[in-house]
């Protein structure tokens, strides 16, 4: 078992304090694991196992305390009589009816600290926002990076370089379960499984969506143009033109719950001399590189997939991710963390007589970090004072 050793410092760090910590991420990104993986933390640290209570609310066992009134007369039962402090541990919480009432009770009712999962982006809106308000952090999870994927390899005894490692990584994606699983047929299975169960319950169940077809065609499309900006009215007439009717506004809402199901994720443009974050013209990025090329069933062009590859990178460091515009120019990501700024390029190689990549960059007269990342080694150095990063290297390396 890969330690994700990042997330569970997270919940380290954060233990015992007043807050109640929410983690989220698409499905089967590995948030039960990491849950499990610090429930051990907590046994070695001398916490009395009676005073965890870990409920999944996808295992049948815990089917009928899915009613938030049924599951606290069954937390009281187990309390009864324990001293100290109670560490609650829900994974996938929303399962619950009236979960935010239980959750904020439960602080209240008990010297708690509480930790809760969930696979949509519904979880931090409405009632939970209303009664915790300011009292929650939250941990976003992430399928496993390359560094993660490369490090569980090596922990398998598994030689291969990182070069070779990326290929795999790249086609197959880095949801964990995939990893160990030698066979690619049964890696086209998984992932052909993880897909439907976002689909049809992260987002067509929770969405009310009976146009399974239509929705299916939202993803394809999203799918098949990474890296390039996107209409939602093109969206809809590239749709109706093959015979499926839809409108502007269904597709909008589409896409807003593949967002909230963290499947894809929204890049949008900031104007970089105007210092203005624009709301047009966005681009959409996956979660994962598996799911797009078994859905469409072909890897596509390796720049977009490099592309995709490190914007989730870049939002798994914590950054928040713009494209760039400066005038007619287009700058791949706009980089923000706290007081910091990065400028960042990516090409599968650098052309000979094509100065476009450095040339954009050049355009940019402040003194913020400005760097170009390739797969082409050949290609990694300093070009008019602006320096060439090996992707892979960058991917290995820490921010």
């Amino acid at each position: 078992m890969l330690a994700r050793d990042r997330y569970l410092q997270w919940l380290i760090d954060v233990k015992d304090n007043e807050f109640i910590k929410v983690i989220t991420g698409v499905r089967r990104s590995g948030k039960s694991v990491i849950l499990q993986l610090y429930q051990d933390y907590l046994l070695a640290q001398s916490v009395l196992p009676q005073n965890i209570l870990f409920y999944n609310f996808e295992h049948p066992a815990n089917f009928r305390l899915t009613d938030a009134g049924v599951l606290f007369d069954h937390i009281q039962q187990q309390t009864q009589g324990l001293n100290g402090k109670i560490y609650f541990i829900f994974d996938e919480i929303q399962e619950v009816n009236d979960w935010q009432k239980l959750v904020n009770g439960l602080r209240v009712a008990f010297d708690a600290d509480i930790y809760i999962t969930g696979s949509n982006a519904n979880l931090l809106s409405g009632e939970l926002a209303t009664y915790l308000a300011g009292r929650y952090l939250e941990l976003h999870v992430y399928p496993l990076s390359f560094k993660e994927f490369v490090d569980y390899k090596q922990l398998n005894h598994n030689s291969a370089s990182p070069d070779l490692l990326f290929d795999e990584y790249l086609k197959w994606g880095g949801f964990p379960v995939l990893p160990s699983v030698q066979n690619d047929a049964v890696k086209k299975e998984i992932l052909n499984g993880i897909y439907s169960s976002i689909v049809l319950k992260d987002v067509a169940a929770r969405g009310n969506i009976r146009e399974i077809n239509l929705l299916e065609r939202v993803i394809a499309y999203l799918l098949d143009v990474i890296g390039s900006s996107v209409s939602i009215k093109k969206i809809a007439d590239t749709i109706n033109s093959s015979g499926i009717k839809t409108n502007s506004t269904s597709i909008d809402k589409y896409i807003q719950l593949l967002k909230e199901s963290f499947i894809f994720y929204e890049a949008n443009r900031y104007d970089i001399r105007g210092k203005v974050r624009l709301k047009m013209q966005a681009k959409y990025y996956v979660v994962d590189s598996g799911i797009r090329n078994n859905t469409l069933g072909q890897i596509g062009s390796i720049g977009s997939q490099l592309e995709n590859i490190i914007f989730i990178e870049l939002k798994r460091r914590g950054y928040e991710v713009f494209v760039g515009k400066w005038d007619a120019e287009e700058i791949d990501f706009v980089c923000f963390k706290g007081e910091q700024k990065k400028y960042i390029q990516v090409a599968y190689q650098l052309p000979e007589h094509n100065d476009r990549e450095q040339r954009n960059l050049l355009h940019i007269n402040d003194n913020y970090q400005k760097i170009i990342l390739t797969l082409n080694r050949m290609n990694v150095g300093i070009i008019d004072g602006i320096p060439v990063q090996y992707a892979i290297d960058w991917l290995l390396g820490d921010d």
